[in-house]
């Protein structure tokens, strides 16, 4: 596979309306280069035989079933609570009326 040259990565990157300088242009190709090669090993590998998968290992749910319990009644919630008022936890004020 021929490697990626420096005048194509400034094309895309034309393409792309990136504004490239030249050492990066230079970085870039490298490393463009390299992950097509990656990319070319791995086509050489995966055959048409092989089912694609997700996981190498297969998966089991592991979930449980959903089970509904009782709640907190409203007393035993504010139980704990600094303050209440009107059923509701008091907190003070941090804004000012006027917001």
């Amino acid at each position: 596979m021929s490697a990626i040259t420096r005048d194509e990565v400034a094309h895309l990157a034309r393409l792309s309306r990136l504004a490239l300088h030249e050492d990066e242009l230079d970085q870039l190709a490298a490393q463009l280069d390299e992950i097509i090669s990656a990319v070319a090993k791995v086509q050489e590998v995966a055959q048409g035989d092989i089912p694609p998968t997700s996981h190498a290992l297969p998966l089991t749910n592991v979930y449980r079933p959903d089970e509904t319990h009782q709640g907190l009644t409203p007393d035993q919630a504010l139980a704990g609570a600094p303050a209440v008022e009107d059923q509701r936890f008091r907190v003070p004020q941090i804004l000012g009326e006027e917001e």
